[in-house]
């Protein structure tokens, strides 16, 4: 597993990287793909600015294609509302520099997704339906390149809360998709971001 570490209690789970083999898929993870282009090429590596230990996550295909939209999504575990945060390093990207959360993941054509975009310097909120990612809310804020920087989202009920570096940065409402699902990381087209302490609360 993917240096897990789990308390039962509070049902929290921190993953990190640093367990996995260099150059491999993460263990622990499914990977899929929302629209087109190749399939995702989602590996671990080495950062040694990590903010975990030196090894990250990242999907290195560099594909342009504009409606591609690849995940990986955390095995075992189910959560209808839930607090997640992931620390990211936005690296490059002609179409797009972005990371994003995946909450209530049906499959790869249902599920909501929080995501900050180093190139457009602006954080957004979509719900994905039958493959079409639609924003119902979002705002602009600086995302600084070549930065470590957490993202953060909170989702009790139709309530929708995103955080950038412990800033509140807006609430949303939205009752597409109300049951449990599953969570994980997102990034768009050819970004080249890097991911490390992907943190999970299940509140219910």
């Amino acid at each position: 597993m993917a240096g897990r570490q789990a308390e039962a209690q509070s049902q929290r789970q921190q993953v990190d990287f640093e367990a996995a083999p260099l150059g491999a898929p993460p263990p622990g993870f499914t990977v899929a793909l929302t629209g087109g282009g190749p399939p995702p090429r989602w590996v671990v590596l080495e950062d040694a600015t990590a903010p975990a230990g030196p090894k990250v996550l990242a999907e290195i295909s560099r594909d342009r294609t504009d409606t591609r939209f690849p995940l990986a999504v955390l095995d075992g575990v189910r959560a209808r509302d839930a607090a997640l945060s992931v620390r990211f390093r936005a690296i490059d990207g002609r179409v797009d520099q972005a990371a994003g959360l995946v909450l209530r993941y049906r499959d790869a054509r249902n599920y909501y997704v929080a995501r900050a975009n180093a190139l457009e310097n602006n954080v957004r909120l979509y719900r994905v339906v039958d493959g079409r990612r639609i924003q119902f809310a979002g705002t602009d804020a600086p995302v600084p390149r070549d930065r470590w920087q957490t993202l953060g989202l909170r989702v009790e009920g139709e309530r929708f809360d995103v955080w950038l570096d412990r800033r509140a940065l807006f609430t949303a409402t939205d009752r597409t998709f109300t049951n449990a699902g599953q969570v994980g990381v997102w990034t768009k087209a050819d970004s080249l971001t890097h991911f490390d302490s992907f943190e999970v609360e299940a509140l219910r």
